[in-house]
């Protein structure tokens, strides 16, 4: 494994931009790599984003390549990749662990919070309105706990469908783009809903997956009755399911034994899920896979990583893995995308060792 020179000549199938990936962590606040998850760079708290704050979730709308936004324990910050800074741009949703742009208009943004609540900005993040979401829990009895979205989804099949996962509390669907909400249960194996897919079989049939804490489930019925699928691993436990960018019968599913577990797999699936394979991640894993990032400006180019914040990479659509070297303390948001070459003009901000002035003879 050689440090690639250049993260925009050096991944096969990427266009003239620059690859720029993002993780965000439970503690450490956001970190950047320019060079394809090789190195990483930790801005210190000048760069507009506390040092210590905890990232959940990224999303970014391909028509604004130069910001980006974090859904954080302080509110929704945006990114600005001109000036390598962050701005704050409301704390009033709190902590926020779920956010996805309408893809057809980027000043359109959906938010999920903890406790769990549903919101839409209509101003790219700087003022939210909360949606009116029926039975939606607060509070779960489980785990005596606050209740907490995990997931947006634009529906890619249906593109008027959005799909909200909570953990703990079920699965919603809006069938015209967040304005109304309905809940869907049935068949659950439980309300511990971590994330969502939609898909579609090798004959082009629509399908839709939700991992939960005691498995994978999938509907046919666009929501109304699940069904639990058992993968091939001593653990049913289940986090990320995604389904590859240009491959809609191509699914990864992240594994493990819990939160965040000791061990962990990764499975794929090339037939709309009918079927699993569990994918070679070189190492001993050392916690729960938790997140795949995959983007349509290369599909190919994958990368995953273990609660406990192990990084691995494939160039090759998920078939070969590499471990990265640097290792995170904890992972909970992993996302990369491409942008136009030269559009981060200035440095990030980091602490830097001050030399010491020379003595005077």
């Amino acid at each position: 494994m050689t440090k690639p020179q250049d993260s925009s000549v050096e991944t096969p199938g990427a266009g003239a931009g620059e690859i720029h990936v993002y993780a965000g962590t439970a503690g450490h606040s956001a970190w950047f790599s320019d060079d394809l998850g090789w190195t990483w760079v930790h801005p210190n708290s000048h760069s507009g984003m506390y040092l210590e704050a905890r990232v959940w979730t990224y999303s970014a709308h391909p028509r604004q390549p130069d910001t980006m936004l974090a859904g954080t324990d302080e509110g929704v910050y945006r990114w600005d990749e001109v000036h390598a800074r962050w701005t704050c741009l409301n704390k009033d949703l709190g902590d926020v662990w779920a956010l996805a742009h309408d893809p057809a208009d980027p000043r359109i943004v959906f938010a999920g919070t903890r406790p769990a609540g549903l919101y839409r900005s209509q101003d790219g993040g700087g003022t939210w309105t909360e949606l009116a979401v029926p039975n939606i829990s607060k509070f779960s009895d489980v785990n005596m706990g606050p209740t907490r979205v995990t997931q947006i989804l634009f529906d890619p099949v249906d593109t008027d469908t959005l799909w909200a996962t909570i953990e703990i509390g079920g699965i919603y669907r809006s069938k015209d783009r967040g304005d109304t909400w309905e809940m869907f249960t049935e068949g659950l194996l439980s309300a511990d809903v971590h994330g969502i897919a939609v898909a579609r079989t090798p004959q082009g049939a629509r399908r839709v997956f939700a991992s939960t804490n005691r498995g994978l489930h999938v509907s046919d019925d666009d929501g109304a009755l699940w069904r639990f699928v058992e993968v091939d691993s001593p653990w049913q436990y289940a986090r990320a399911v995604v389904v590859k960018e240009g491959s809609p019968s191509t699914l990864f599913l992240a594994n493990g034994n819990g939160p965040p577990g000791n061990d962990g797999r990764l499975f794929r699936s090339d037939d709309g899920g009918d079927s699993w394979v569990r994918l070679h991640l070189p190492g001993d894993l050392n916690s729960t896979v938790w997140c795949v990032a995959t983007h349509c400006s290369n599909p190919d180019l994958l990368f995953t990583c273990t609660n406990l914040g192990q990084v691995f990479r494939s160039f090759d659509g998920g078939i070969h893995w590499e471990r990265l070297p640097h290792e995170f303390g904890e992972i909970r948001a992993l996302y990369w995308r491409e942008v136009p070459r030269g559009t981060r003009q200035a440095s990030h901000s980091i602490t830097r060792r001050v030399e010491k002035a020379p003595t005077t003879p």
